[in-house]
């Protein structure tokens, strides 16, 4: 049945751009062709996803006018999915980890804040059963598509959908976008790890020329005992975010002292319960501003929580004040 409805607008927006710049084939540099547009659902509502598409405009090159997508863009749903890998995670686990049935599992996620039908859950547990069966499926095509661009740039990632459950890990090709491998483990030691490198190593008609993970131990150990030689490189969010601890630690002590200073909201609002003429509304206003954004966190390291909250109090406090000199007497009580 077609969606009666439309979607509400994304709570978030999201902008990938590809990580590469110079052409693999030729070396010269890949220009931006064109943005693609996708909305993803997702356990933390709708994403908007702006992908920043490349291209080479060497015409003597092999990848000639080919896209060069943003390499992160796999790891957030399956191609022309709408629903986050997240998502199809978690359904599987419930299917096959709690043996839960489809109506059960469509009520989990209706609960979880999903806004999904039931025929799409059984869809979406068609698609985590091919994940999991895949094993360089439809092997000729893949080994031709590989073997035209000459190498591969390996990424690995594993999805949890709880702590204790298993491991989806997924092994795909960041300049094709193919995935790879996909299998669910119920460890992550270094010789899973390494398990599921070799296995894709021997099958790969070309050899591995990197690695992008998150920096896990396991993984880091795994990759040096299977491909030694070949270089790790933490992807570009993870490293980033590694890179910003110090700040998000200051920011995150910054954070706490401004909320300690703006406690006794609730106070002033019960005094306002039986009030409402104008003023009263007003400062009720006020009031709702400062809680919302007491609780407005925002994602590190993208994104320091607080100096956003020090910059709506700041507003806010602004706005307290040219109301106080226009009207000539302090608005709050």
């Amino acid at each position: 049945m077609a969606r009666r409805d439309p979607r509400p607008p994304a709570q978030r927006e999201v902008r990938l751009i590809p990580l590469r710049e110079q052409c693999v084939s030729c070396g010269q540099r890949l220009w931006v062709a064109y943005h693609a547009q996708r909305t993803l659902m997702t356990f933390r509502g709708l994403v908007h996803l702006t992908l920043v598409v490349r291209r080479c405009r060497n015409p003597e090159c092999a990848l000639y006018h080919l896209p060069y997508r943003a390499e992160e863009e796999g790891a957030w749903a399956l191609p022309h999915g709408e629903f986050g890998l997240d998502i199809i995670t978690v359904i599987g686990q419930l299917r096959y980890g709690e043996h839960r049935s489809i109506p059960e599992i469509h009520q989990r996620l209706v609960q979880l804040g999903v806004s999904i039908a039931p025929r799409t859950v059984s869809d979406l547990l068609e698609r985590y059963e091919e994940l999991v069966a895949l094993h360089l499926a439809d092997e000729e095509r893949l080994q031709e598509r590989l073997k035209d661009q000459g190498q591969v740039i390996l990424a690995i990632d594993g999805m949890q959908p709880d702590v204790g459950h298993e491991v989806l890990w997924i092994l795909r090709d960041c300049l094709s976008g193919e995935v790879l491998l996909a299998r669910s483990l119920l460890s992550s030691t270094q010789a899973d790890i390494s398990s599921l490198l070799r296995e894709v190593q021997e099958a790969l008609p070309v050899p591995i020329r990197g690695v992008i993970s998150d920096g896990q131990q396991t993984i880091r150990k795994a990759v040096a005992r299977q491909l030694p030689g070949v270089p790790h490189q933490l992807c570009q969010f993870h490293y980033l975010r590694e890179a910003a601890k110090p700040i998000f630690e200051a920011d995150r002590h910054a954070k706490t002292a401004l909320k300690q200073q703006m406690r006794g909201v609730r106070p002033i609002e019960r005094s306002l319960e039986d009030q409402e003429d104008e003023q009263a509304q007003a400062i009720h206003g006020y009031c709702l501003a400062v809680r919302s954004a007491l609780t407005d966190d925002g994602r590190p390291p993208l994104c320091a929580s607080g100096l956003k909250l020090h910059d709506r109090l700041t507003q806010i406090s602004d706005s307290v004040a040219r109301v106080e000199e226009k009207r000539g007497t302090f608005l709050l009580p």
